[in-house]
């Protein structure tokens, strides 16, 4: 759709979900009073215009480039990328879709009782994953990114607290399993992500946020367990070699 001053909120959703989060950051509603147009909200809400349609515009061309060759990428250089791609999506997204299901659960729980679950599954990965995420930024990555560099500079390299890359690698890869299993539970109880008929539009949004971010960690959990960890693994052994 051609996106003017006239679109309507509900119809720029409808169209494309990414772009709900942008009127919830500036708490507008979509779904009740989704007849608005964006020249009626910025009146009411002393809201730019042209900045408004400009984030909505950068929502709908959000696009994850598919084409890097991964395998080809420093040990280091994936870490920062996962750090600054995978790990500010969830931080981003996740508490968005919390509101969603919030609400949802409490306005159309009584109907849809499965809605209690979702949200309570969804409540429990998000605290596990910034927990998880934690312990990548804060342990596991600056380790493996001090391997690359000693590695470049020829440096010897001591022996880290927890012995070996391996021990917090098999915790991590533990933790993926939990979420790839709490996703496919997810996945279930939505039909796989289908709304029901005549559904409202945060119902919508909200079915289709939680889908993104499925595929979303899907690929992070793949870039970590069949890229990242096995070069890191390998990347240790080197220093074992020398010794």
């Amino acid at each position: 759709m051609k996106l003017t001053n006239k679109s309507t909120i509900g119809e720029i959703v409808a169209d494309d979900f990414r772009t709900a989060a942008v009127f919830t950051k500036y708490h507008i509603d979509f779904c009740c009073k989704g007849y608005r147009t964006i020249e009626e909200v910025c009146k009411k809400r002393d809201i730019d215009e042209a900045i408004l349609i400009e984030y909505i515009l950068d929502a709908k061309g959000s696009t994850v480039n598919q084409s890097f060759d991964y395998k080809t990428w420093p040990v280091d250089v994936i870490a920062d990328y996962l750090t600054k791609t995978h790990h500010r999506y969830i931080n981003e997204k996740a508490p968005i879709i919390l509101q969603y299901l919030n609400k949802l659960s409490g306005v159309q729980g009584a109907i849809h009782p499965e809605l209690h679950e979702i949200h309570t599954i969804f409540s429990k990965s998000y605290l596990d994953l910034k927990a998880h995420l934690k312990r990548e930024e804060m342990v596991v990555f600056p380790f493996i990114i001090k391997m690359k560099n000693a590695q470049n500079n020829g440096n010897y390299l001591d022996t880290p607290p927890f012995l070996s890359i391996e021990n917090p690698i098999a915790t991590l890869k533990e933790d993926h399993e939990i979420e790839s299993k709490r996703f496919r539970r997810i996945a279930a109880l939505t039909n796989n992500y289908t709304p029901p008929i005549e559904s409202c539009n945060t119902y919508k949004v909200a079915f289709a946020m939680l889908e993104e971010f499925e595929k979303d960690l899907r690929k992070h959990i793949h870039l970590e367990n069949n890229i990242l960890f096995p070069k890191a693994i390998e990347l240790e052994k080197t220093f074992e070699k020398a010794l």
